[in-house]
């Protein structure tokens, strides 16, 4: 499992579309979002790097990850 820090996520449309950049990479992966912390946790087979520039391309910069 991964976590992301999105810091520019702030409603539940934000949300909607890290979830689909996540999705697009992986379409079985877990996604659950905290936009109070403003991180993405991930379970995921797809590569850590591929899932953070899909949602950096979406519009959400990914400031962090870590492997938990």
């Amino acid at each position: 499992m991964v976590v992301l820090q999105v810091e520019e996520m702030s409603c539940s449309h934000c949300a909607s579309m890290v979830t689909k950049a996540v999705r697009s990479v992986d379409s079985a992966a877990r996604v659950d979002i905290d936009l109070a912390n403003k991180k993405v946790q991930i379970e995921s087979q797809a590569d850590v790097a591929e899932i953070a520039d899909a949602i950096n391309d979406a519009g959400y910069p990914v400031t962090s990850s870590k492997v938990v």
